[in-house]
């Protein structure tokens, strides 16, 4: 992935071709680990590698996808990488556990989980998931936002049974396994099932009663902020250069990522791509204090952290004076 724009986008201008530092300087290496395998929900990182904006910006950046997604807050943590790709209800979490983590910037600024059903089914508003099978990959925050929208519409969880589908979301609504399924993705189970010629409905979290929160944001060991804000600054800088690019050239960027990797070039990761490209942050190194405040209220309020965090060792502006 280390191509420059000009090889790949001509006739359009990039980042690239603005007049590159007039004196060369050693770059910075800096280990960057994905929250799973390389997918379109990366591709201001991709871009931003592609573009050269990383090493315009005195960065060598190393993107490292991990066999385990419940692994990359914890080598953050452990500053065995840079920088990790977190979520944000994992985040208060493992701040609350004790993990020297803070969140840096932010990759996805809305939440991506939606409750999903089949849009032949019976199910037209989560009042009708009453009596129904509803799937599941992951417990814990997973079945606290379902709680939380269930009571929302004057149910609980004694009103449905939860089914463990692992991680087979789609092809459980797809056999019809279950009737609904919590913890899929508004931007990849809907058009994958839509390749398999079933069409979902997705009932959106922020709308059912749950706080609003960034889904996929970067963290890193908080000890090291201080020493590491330098790189970080700049490598938010990067990233949100990239997203514009991808706004403003959405074909040209989806071709260039795309080409990054030949196991990219998929139906689905295209569908994918269009899906997420309105919910990357603009701005990812900007703050919602307030989002972080209320989503701490709210997982105190449920149990699910011991203690409320002040806002500075859950969160930062790198640009804050």
């Amino acid at each position: 992935m280390g191509s420059t724009a000009g090889d790949k986008a001509t006739g359009d201008k990039t980042p690239t071709d603005e007049a590159s530092p007039t004196q060369e300087k050693p770059l910075i290496p800096l280990k960057v680990m994905l929250d799973w395998y390389t997918n379109p929900g990366h591709g201001p990182l991709v871009l931003a590698q592609e573009l050269g904006l990383f090493k315009q910006h005195g960065l060598e950046v190393e993107l490292i996808a991990p066999a385990d997604p419940s692994v990359p807050p914890k080598l953050a943590a452990a500053e065995r990488v840079d920088i990790a790709i977190s979520y944000q209800p994992q985040l208060h979490l493992q701040v609350d556990q004790g993990l020297p983590l803070v969140r840096i910037g932010t990759l996805v600024a809305t939440p991506l989980n939606v409750v999903v059903v089949r849009a032949d089914s019976d199910i037209k508003s989560i009042a009708d998931l009453k009596g129904k099978r509803v799937g599941y990959s992951v417990g814990g925050v997973e079945e606290v936002l379902l709680s939380t929208m269930l009571q929302h519409s004057g149910l609980s969880l004694d009103d449905i049974t939860l089914t463990n589908v692992n991680f087979s979301l789609t092809p459980s609504l797809l056999t019809r396994k279950v009737d609904a399924v919590t913890g899929a993705f508004r931007n990849f189970e809907l058009a994958q099932m839509a390749q398999e010629g079933v069409k979902g409905r997705a009932f959106y979290i922020e709308e059912e009663g749950v706080p609003t929160y960034d889904e996929l944001i970067f963290v890193a060991n908080s000890d090291s902020y201080s020493r590491k804000h330098a790189q970080y600054a700049a490598f938010l800088a990067a990233v949100g250069e990239a997203t514009a690019w991808m706004i403003n050239h959405p074909d040209k960027a989806w071709e260039m990522f795309r080409d990054s990797d030949p196991a990219l070039d998929t139906p689905l990761n295209k569908k994918a791509w269009y899906a997420t490209l309105p919910r990357f942050a603009l701005r990812p190194a900007a703050l919602d204090a307030g989002r972080y405040r209320d989503f701490e209220n709210f997982l105190f309020e449920r149990g699910m952290i011991k203690q409320r965090q002040s806002l500075s060792h859950l969160a930062v502006d790198v640009n804050a004076p």
